[in-house]
């Protein structure tokens, strides 16, 4: 069979892969297929989730939600992340398959008030930022935050127009 893959589009051969846990697939290229099962490495192929996040095909969607979710170190993929909107039925789909150690991860404050990704939170203490050559001063607010998946004591955001890594016990959400 010899269509085209409902990720990246590329035309060849297709096979289809399931998108668990409901009885519907989707026929994807090879390279889709193996970052489906095996997980995506980072990389200029997986540009094509700027439009399949947008499909109007709700598996298609999901499959681009999970792959995705998958690049939490590619600060492009965060940021569509963080601008894709999925129905909500959709979304529990999406969902479905996260591993408990995804959810257990919790960014919490200096006050142990929960952070979440898009929050604003304040400096408590004048931060010295290695690399860049200034120090963040205490009160500063940074917007927009990203969570580093993998470590709760980590957040990133962007002060002086650098994005940096800030520890969550010197900030607090306001």
């Amino acid at each position: 069979m010899s269509t085209s893959c409902a990720l990246c589009g590329a035309p060849g051969a297709v096979s289809p892969v399931a998108v668990v846990p409901q009885d519907v697939s989707v026929d994807l290229c090879a390279p889709c297929a193996t970052g489906v099962t095996d997980g995506p490495q980072d990389g200029p192929h997986w540009q094509c989730l700027q439009g399949a996040i947008w499909s109007t095909e709700p598996a298609v969607q999901v499959l681009a939600w999970r792959l995705l979710k998958a690049l939490p170190e590619a600060p492009w993929a965060r940021d569509l992340l963080d601008m894709a909107y999925l129905e909500p039925e959709v979304q529990a789909w999406a969902e479905a398959v996260l591993t408990d150690t995804e959810d257990a991860v919790i960014h919490r404050d200096s006050n142990g008030t929960v952070l979440t990704s898009g929050d604003t939170v304040v400096l408590i203490k004048d931060l010295p930022v290695k690399g860049a050559g200034f120090t963040a001063k205490r009160g500063t607010a940074v917007r927009n935050i990203s969570l580093v998946m993998d470590n709760a004591e980590h957040i990133e955001g962007r002060v002086e127009s650098q994005r940096i890594v800030i520890l969550t016990k010197f900030v607090k959400k306001s």
